[in-house]
């Protein structure tokens, strides 16, 4: 499953341009200002796979789906801008992290060059909820955006509103 979902997005990141008009806006309705601050930081690429999510998690809990929820699914990727590493950047970086462990990433944040940029990358979690706690973002959303790569059984939020961010971030 994981494999479609990386192969999903690595085609999809190869197309050019940004999100509709029409989609950003009604992303930013979702977000603080400080939140749109660091919207405005992530990738094309990013910000249109984002905007497939929060669309799905949206379907999926309907009058649930909060602004705080919203805005985790749209900004559970801005700890990414801090790596500035590409489509071909990222894909060497999964591999380099499925095949050293993402706990090896710490090791690979204290180097320079790409290897660091690598790093960075697959530390995306941590830094993202890092920026959102600082650009005041709700704590759900901070809360989120750390936890959407642990394993189900480590989510503290309440299941079924992790799952279906988890569900609509993988489709």
């Amino acid at each position: 499953m994981r494999l479609v979902h990386l192969s999903r997005r690595f085609f999809g990141s190869l197309r050019p341009g940004s999100p509709s008009p029409e989609d950003d806006a009604w992303a930013r309705a979702h977000m603080r200002p400080g939140e749109r601050d660091l919207w405005d930081l992530m990738s094309n690429q990013d910000r249109r796979h984002a905007i497939g999510v929060a669309r799905r998690v949206e379907r999926a809990l309907g009058n649930e789906a909060s602004r705080p929820i919203l805005a985790a699914a749209l900004l559970h990727d801005v700890g990414k801008i801090d790596s500035g590493l590409g489509t071909y950047g990222r894909v060497v970086a999964t591999i380099s992290g499925s095949i050293a462990g993402v706990p090896t990433a710490a090791q690979w944040t204290e180097s320079r060059g790409f290897t660091r940029k690598v790093g960075l990358y697959l530390r995306h979690p941590e830094i993202g909820a890092d920026r959102l706690a600082l650009a005041g973002s709700d704590e759900l959303t901070v809360t989120w955006t750390r936890e959407h790569h642990w394993p189900e059984t480590s989510w503290s939020l309440p299941h079924h509103i992790a799952t279906a961010l988890k569900e609509s971030d993988d489709d």
